[in-house]
């Protein structure tokens, strides 16, 4: 069984940064990774993602301010976020799954198998 941990949300004024982190158990094979997000009344949306291959994909609106990466050594998937606009408020999820998605997938949130909790993130401006 995958366990997915997020952490690093909070709140923080527009125009500042957010580093999220997603430790990931229980399983050490390379897989498709994401982070989704939920704001209130909205439906759950792919921010970002990345396959084995290293292949990213980004939500148009984050493009250029948020940047996704992990760290294989430490089984940790990260998301830095830059220039923060209150838009960007909402609970942020990792998402894994053991398929090697191609990247125009990436963001369909029905291919991800395994999530974590979520953690809020608030940008006030």
């Amino acid at each position: 069984q995958v366990h997915l941990v997020e952490s690093g949300g909070g709140a923080v004024q527009a125009g500042g940064s957010l580093r999220l982190s997603c430790v990931v158990s229980g399983y050490t094979s390379r897989y498709s990774m994401a982070w989704f997000r939920q704001a209130p009344g909205k439906e759950r949306e792919g921010v970002a993602a990345i396959n084995r291959g290293g292949s990213t994909l980004y939500l148009v609106s984050v493009k250029g301010r948020f940047t996704i990466s992990q760290d294989n050594a430490k089984n940790t998937l990260y998301l830095q976020m830059n220039s923060l606009k209150s838009e960007d408020t909402a609970i942020y999820y990792c998402a894994a799954t053991n398929v090697n998605l191609m990247t125009w997938d990436l963001l369909v949130r029905s291919h991800y198998s395994f999530w974590g909790q979520g953690t809020q993130v608030t940008v006030s401006s």
